[in-house]
C-alpha cells in the first residue's frame, strides 16, 4: 500500500511540476506576442510596399529631371524643342515634389509600425530564452523522477512477492478499480483512501474482524487494514 502510494505521489509530482505551470504561462505569452507580431506585420506590409513604390517613383523622376537638365544645358536645339524640354522638366519637377511628399508621409506612417514590430520582438526574446531554460529544467527533473519511479516500482515488485497470493489477488482487483493503492487504513472511522466515513455497522464489523481476514471498504473497495 505505501509503495503504491509513493509511486502515485512521485508520478503526480512528475506531471505537476511548478516549472510546467510556468512553461505553460510563458508559452501563452509567446503565442500572444506571435499573434501581435503577425497583426503588426500585416499592418506594416501594405505601408512598406507603398513606401518602396513611392521611393522608386521619386528616384525615377529625379533621374529624369537630371537628364532633362543636362539636355537643356547642352542642347543646341531650336526654341520650340527647348520650350518642350523646359515644360517637361517643370512637369517632372512637380511630379517629383508630390512623390517626395508622398514618400515622406509614408515614411512617417511606417516608422511607428516598424517600432511596434521591434518592440514585440524585443519583448519576446526573454520569454523565448526562459522557455528554453524551463524545457531543460523539466527534462532534467522528469528524468530524475523517472529514475525514482523505476526504483520504487522495483521495490514494490519485491514487496508483492512476499504477499500471500489470494490476498495479493484481492489487492490487485481493488488497485485496478481505484488506482493509487489497493488498501487503506481506517482513520477516525473513515477509509483514508476514499475519505468516506464507514457506517456504524460497517465500522463495528471492521473492528470485530479477527486477525488475518481483511474487509473491503464498502465505498471504494480497498482492503481495510487493521
Amino acid at each position: 500500500m505505501e509503495a503504491d502510494r509513493w509511486i502515485d505521489r512521485v508520478g503526480a509530482q512528475r506531471t505537476h511540476l511548478v516549472e510546467l505551470g510556468e512553461l505553460a504561462s510563458v508559452e501563452d505569452e509567446l503565442r500572444a506576442l506571435a499573434r501581435a507580431l503577425q497583426e503588426a506585420q500585416s499592418a506594416q506590409a501594405p505601408v512598406r510596399d507603398a513606401y518602396e513604390t513611392a521611393t522608386k517613383e521619386a528616384e525615377r523622376l529625379r533621374t529624369r529631371a537630371k537628364d532633362l537638365e543636362a539636355t537643356l544645358s547642352a542642347s543646341t536645339a531650336n526654341a520650340r524643342e527647348l520650350t518642350a524640354l523646359q515644360r517637361e522638366l517643370e512637369h517632372v519637377r512637380e511630379l517629383l515634389e508630390r512623390a517626395d511628399d508622398t514618400e515622406l508621409e509614408l515614411l512617417l506612417a511606417l516608422e511607428p509600425l516598424d517600432n511596434s514590430i521591434v518592440d514585440i520582438k524585443t519583448r519576446a526574446q526573454p520569454a523565448a530564452q526562459r522557455r528554453g531554460e524551463l524545457r531543460d529544467e523539466i527534462t532534467q527533473l522528469q528524468a530524475s523522477l523517472d529514475e525514482e519511479l523505476t526504483s520504487l516500482r522495483a521495490s514494490r515488485d519485491e514487496l508483492a512477492l512476499a504477499v500471500e497470493p489470494t490476498l495479493l489477488a484481492r489487492y490487485s482487483v481493488a488497485f485496478a478499480r481505484v488506482g493509487t493503492s489497493g488498501a487503506a487504513q481506517v482513520d477516525a472511522g473513515r477509509c483514508d483512501g476514499c475519505r468516506i466515513a464507514l457506517s456504524p455497522l460497517d465500522f463495528d464489523r471492521w473492528k470485530a474482524l479477527a486477525p488475518g481476514p481483511l474487509m473491503n471498504c464498502p465505498e471504494c473497495g480497498r482492503l481495510l487494514l487493521p
